[in-house]
């Protein structure tokens, strides 16, 4: 029988108060640089020097580059997530309020550190696509617990079914805009493009399905 590959290692947790303080200026400094350089220009040595540590203190945490990009991709996944959950639980208490929550918050987590972000989750060799799957899961699992107190209001046939087409399409749009080119970088536009996506949202989500059977 054939052996699956084995996956890398997660790296080492700190259980101090001083090694958690240490392992997240290691992480700001290897998101600092990857955010300025990418990825490729990361380097263990580049990190020790931003970070003000010893090269062998990110070694005793990481085995080598591609645990300390799997770990940044986790920390980065995590802020998200955590956003998207403040700004849902902020937003106001009606189906347009959710969407449009949504819409900002996921257009703003995808805005932040975007010349990294997109080529974390495309990198290959680490855990990014797997993390990044289990994060869109949440997000979408987030927008269905948030939209769940308004969904008689939604006029499809199929309720859950709309939801999950909204979540994604939110989702793709805000995914596509942060590796564009002419993506909506200032807060104008930005918060302009997120309106845009939420008042789609709603007149889907309360227009009726165009295609029906229907008894003669």
């Amino acid at each position: 029988m054939t052996e699956e590959p084995q996956r890398p290692a997660a790296h080492r947790e700190p259980q101090q108060a001083r090694s958690v303080a240490t392992l997240a200026r290691v992480l700001r400094a290897a998101e600092e640089i990857a955010s300025t350089s990418g990825l490729e220009a990361m380097t263990i040595a580049g990190v020790a020097k931003r970070a003000s540590v010893a090269v062998g203190t990110i070694y005793r945490r990481f085995q080598d580059k591609d645990q300390l990009i799997s770990a940044l991709t986790e920390r980065m996944l995590e802020r998200r997530e955590e956003y998207v959950a403040e700004r849902l639980r902020a937003a106001d208490p009606s189906l347009p309020g959710v969407m449009d929550a949504y819409a900002h918050a996921l257009l703003q987590s995808f805005a932040d550190d975007s010349s990294v972000f997109p080529e974390l989750l495309r990198r290959r060799g680490t855990r990014s696509l797997e993390r990044g799957a289990r994060t869109i899961t949440e997000l979408h699992r987030l927008l269905l617990e948030a939209a769940a107190p308004y969904t008689e209001q939604i006029r499809r046939s199929d309720r859950q079914a709309a939801l999950d087409t909204t979540a994604r399409a939110i989702l793709g749009a805000c995914f596509h805009n942060s590796v564009r080119p002419d993506a909506a970088t200032d807060e104008t536009a930005r918060h302009r493009y997120a309106d845009e996506l939420g008042d789609m949202a709603i007149a889907y989500l309360l227009t009726p399905d165009r295609h029906r059977d229907t008894e003669t």
